[in-house]
């Protein structure tokens, strides 16, 4: 599903750009007040371009980092994850280094943002947790330690105590 999201951002990204480009070069033709001014919409037109071209780079090397494992396609083990108000339920909280899990989210009450983080805090992944549906999420865990399961987003009252655990041990 994401794969198709970012076919059809990539297209309509495309489009926007052909309409730039269209407008950009009917623009080219001065009028005989612009025609004062031709050095001005010159360089107007190079910043434009400019400033194109530059956004392309930037949002293809920040997107470079794909936080998506290529490689996790091949699910090791599932694990299931309940939210409810205000604490996970999960059906396993233990992995092993290299191995490739595939988080089954759901609720039982109301939204929760499932997110998964390491030690140092850094987020590895995350997804929503809704009522009525299953969501997945696949994590390869790299590195033994104590990784973090938090809410993202606000369940009420006790939302900032609900923590689960996963104990990632060293590879067999």
């Amino acid at each position: 599903m994401q794969s198709i999201a970012a076919q059809i951002t990539f297209v309509l990204l495309l489009v926007l750009v052909l309409c730039f480009v269209w407008v950009l070069r009917r623009t080219a033709i001065p009028t005989p007040l612009e025609k004062l001014t031709t050095g001005a919409y010159k360089l107007r037109s190079r910043l434009f371009v400019l400033a194109l071209l530059s956004g392309c780079v930037i949002t293809g090397f920040t997107l470079m980092p794909w936080p998506h494992d290529a490689q996790a396609t091949q699910v090791t083990r599932h694990i299931d994850i309940k939210a409810r108000q205000w604490a996970w339920e999960l059906s396993d909280q233990t992995a092993r280094v290299g191995e490739v899990i595939e988080f089954r989210v759901s609720s039982e009450d109301v939204n929760h943002g499932f997110a998964l983080y390491d030690e140092q805090q850094h987020m590895l992944a995350q997804i929503q947790a809704m009522p009525g549906f299953v969501n997945k999420v696949r994590h390869r865990f790299t590195a033994p330690g104590v990784y973090k399961v938090l809410c993202l987003e606000y369940c009420g009252v006790a939302h900032h105590g609900m923590v689960a655990d996963i104990q990632v041990l060293p590879a067999p």
